[in-house]
């Protein structure tokens, strides 16, 4: 019996946790909005400042694996929402810091809060979905963090406009995350057989794909050793780090390059840094489609072509002879950087067993996230070696992307893990 969609119970599951993420990544975004202020405040060198954005990547690359093995052994209700609490705690204590060894400790903790969501998010997908619509149920809930990331510059100029600091910002932004953690904990079970509120129907839907992995034992790789010791887990995780590199250099410099070399106004800046990530909300839900619907017996081909397509973005936001078409291409950067991370995350997601996709895609975030704890402190050692001339931070950054292209058509066109015989959905 086909169920009417609003009647589905894995949609509710969804629309929770794509309401934490947005949550998640307001939170986190609107540290690169407000650096610009902070930095008067503290007065901090471009490179102090990259830290205070790298210190949060740091922890939460440290994080991934071990909030994969916690949802993989506790169940994700527990752990999401003890990492919902842990975050809005630190978000709110962000406000009050008063010096800058202080803020660089309260991003530190902040990183470990954030870093156990991701993992939890992938296994909960992977647990309420059956396989052949994984990975565009991944995309949907993908894509919240760019909506995320890009309603924060607005909120945050909006919530500095009214009270005139930075501070009012973390202060007022830890509310949504304390009430998206109570829903959660009072409403999502750990997984679809504890849920007293799904038909039979749909756990209907759900057994008949899920029975085979629940009679035998898990396929192919079932420790960490193994997963580590994988090679196309390991060119995952290379690929990924590049990337990100590449990506959260860009965004994180973004509000400052506005400000300080295109003579963007408060408001104008929060415009701007906001269009990759509205553009890139459509374009994680656009990768993970083309890569499920056009592209299923080839993945690479959408991750290299929109890697490829981001990199000339890059050149062009730095070229554009007008404010206009710097956030024209911006835009269009997001875009395509998002196309990239859709159609990206659709493998992993479809071709890891439920029993260990908690750690493995913690392990393959921890490989992005480290990449983005180093990428904003060094983007600023570079503009501090150069003068401040963005000319060689965007060459650094068109160059990650290009290597990302160049690893990415090494990939199989339908990889198999050792042990599986099923193929890409």
């Amino acid at each position: 019996m086909k169920l009417p969609f609003a009647i589905m119970r894995r949609h509710q599951v969804l629309a929770v946790l794509f309401t934490a993420s947005v949550v998640s990544w307001i939170d986190r975004t609107a540290m690169t909005v407000a650096l610009p202020f902070m930095k008067s405040d503290f007065h901090m060198t471009p490179v102090e400042g990259g830290l205070v954005m790298s210190a949060f990547f740091l922890t939460y690359s440290i994080a991934q694996v071990p909030g994969g093995l916690l949802a993989d052994r506790f169940g994700v209700r527990k752990v999401t929402t003890f990492s919902l609490v842990w975050w809005s705690i630190l978000t709110a204590v962000t406000g009050s810091v008063m010096s800058f060894v202080q803020m660089i400790a309260a991003r530190l903790l902040f990183g470990l809060g954030e870093g156990v969501f991701f993992p939890c998010t992938a296994k909960g997908v992977a647990l309420w979905f059956p396989k052949r619509t994984r990975g565009s149920a991944n995309a949907i809930m993908l894509s919240s963090s760019r909506l995320g990331a890009g309603i924060a510059p607005l909120l945050v100029v909006g919530i500095m406009s009214a009270s005139g600091s930075w501070r009012y910002v973390f202060l007022a932004l830890c509310v949504p995350g304390f009430i998206i953690a109570a829903v959660y904990w009072l409403f999502i079970p750990n997984s679809p057989a504890e849920d007293r509120h799904i038909t039979q129907e749909e756990m209907g839907i759900l057994l008949a794909e899920t029975a085979p992995a629940a009679v035998l034992p898990p396929r192919g790789l079932t420790t960490l050793r193994e997963i580590t010791r994988d090679p196309i887990v390991l060119r995952y995780v290379l690929i990924y780090f590049v990337f990100d590199f590449a990506y959260w250099g860009f965004l994180s410099w973004v509000p400052t390059y506005l400000i300080d070399v295109r003579g963007f106004s408060v408001l104008q800046m929060g415009v701007g840094a906001s269009l990759p990530f509205l553009a890139g909300t459509v374009g994680v839900i656009l990768g993970g489609w083309i890569s499920d619907h056009w592209f299923s017996a080839s993945r690479r081909i959408p991750i290299t072509l929109s890697v490829l397509a981001a990199a000339i973005f890059f050149y062009l936001t730095l070229t554009a002879s007008s404010a206009a078409m710097v956030l024209v291409c911006q835009a269009c950067a997001g875009l395509m950087l998002n196309i990239f991370f859709g159609s990206f995350w659709a493998l992993p997601v479809s071709t890891i067993h439920t029993d260990r996709i908690g750690v493995t895609s913690g392990l393959i975030n921890t490989g992005g996230q480290f990449a983005a704890s180093i990428a904003p402190v060094g983007i600023g050692a570079v503009l501090s070696a150069s003068g401040g001339s963005y000319a060689w931070a965007f060459t650094l950054l068109i160059a990650c992307l290009v290597l990302v292209a160049a690893i990415s058509v090494t990939l199989p066109s339908k990889p198999r893990y050792r042990g599986e015989t099923d193929a890409i959905a």
